[in-house]
């Protein structure tokens, strides 16, 4: 049916898949045929394609996250509007899930998948869960070194702030500087803002720095013993440079900022009614890293062999907070591309046949 139309759809000439309209619908299908003979797709136990991750159960975390309450403005206010108007940019699906899962929460794409499947008004079954699942590393995606800032990732996108003045009008008040992290303004500013952080707008409810390092070692050594268990030469190495590929740094942290600070600004506009995400409830197709920040290859290669079965011992050992291999100092180090999203800690993680 896509392609009967090829005549009459007027498609920009310098625009190729995936950002086009045929590579969104491409993608569409391409979750549609991976949930084929799939009953437990939406589903992380009995799923075959699905890493076995043992994420952690915080219902009141689930809820800040849900309700627009973590204390990050650029989740809050992609939430909030999630919640007034039913669609968020594709982008912002990738902040806010993240978020959720690997970068920050650590809890389960089951839970996220869940919200979005009320809220959205184009939710669709295969795509979402598919979705979930690579965006939190469960399957087709193992980049987990790959982290969206929920910091400078907005910052990047909408420099000014207009964004979270439109849905968080409480912070309307901070001056374009703070008002992604405001509870590093002073107090003064604070006060002149009409918005006392802690009082009139929540504290982050976690330290991003912290919480994204201790998932990284998390994910690094579930993917270490999946690669054992399975037999598979899954390299994933997390360098002690805190620099990382030198892509960006750590956190792609600005001189100054004490936590959460991302990058410089700059970048392209995030508006409110972009209509990028055609069909996609949380669409992952976009393999340009100037937008996403995220590469996606060998994607096809996960399907068959990311599963161990549930309760395997190998999957329960966490490593605790503190890890050296990642480094304990906060650099700005080089400065990232303006386009570039995501904070990296390490190279690609590579699949190497030991046969």
């Amino acid at each position: 049916k896509m392609f009967f139309f090829n005549d009459d759809l007027q498609v920009k000439k310098n625009s190729s898949p995936p950002l086009s309209l045929y590579g969104q619908l491409l993608w569409r299908e391409f979750f549609y045929t991976a949930a084929t003979n799939n009953p437990r797709f939406d589903k992380m136990e009995g799923n075959p394609i699905c890493v076995q991750i043992p994420w952690d159960k915080n219902p009141e975390a689930l809820a800040k996250w849900a309700e627009g309450r973590t204390g990050f403005p650029w989740i809050d206010a992609i939430m909030t509007q999630l919640r007034q108007e039913g669609w968020i940019h594709h982008l912002a699906r990738h902040a806010v899930a993240c978020f959720l899962t690997r970068g920050d929460l650590w809890i389960s794409w089951e839970e996220g998948m869940k919200v979005f499947e009320e809220l959205l008004l184009d939710a669709d079954w295969s795509v979402n869960a598919g979705s979930w699942m690579w965006l939190s590393c469960s399957s087709f995606f193992q980049q987990f070194f790959h982290c969206y800032c929920p910091v400078g990732f907005g910052r990047r996108t909408d420099p000014n702030g207009d964004y979270i003045r439109r849905y968080l009008p409480v912070l309307r008040g901070f001056p374009a500087k703070y008002i992604y992290d405001p509870w590093n303004a002073p107090e003064s500013i604070q006060k002149a803002a009409k918005c006392i952080i802690g009082v009139n707008y929540p504290k982050p409810m976690v330290n991003h720095a912290e919480a994204s390092r201790l998932n990284i070692e998390r994910m690094k050594q579930i993917y270490q013993q999946l690669s054992r268990y399975r037999g598979l030469g899954l390299l994933a190495t997390v360098p002690s440079n805190p620099n990382g590929n030198g892509n960006s740094g750590l956190m792609a942290y600005s001189p100054g900022e004490s936590i959460s600070g991302c990058g410089s600004t700059g970048g392209a506009q995030l508006g409110t009614g972009d209509g990028h995400s055609v069909v996609q409830s949380c669409a992952l197709g976009d393999s340009h890293t100037g937008t996403s920040g995220i590469q996606q290859q060998g994607y096809c290669q996960a399907s068959s062999i990311l599963h161990y079965a549930h309760g395997d011992n190998q999957q329960s050992h966490l490593l605790q907070a503190g890890r050296t291999a990642l480094g304990t100092g906060i650099s700005a180090g080089k400065r990232p591309n303006p386009e570039e999203e995501t904070q990296s800690v390490g190279p690609k993680v590579q699949r190497q046949s030991t046969n």
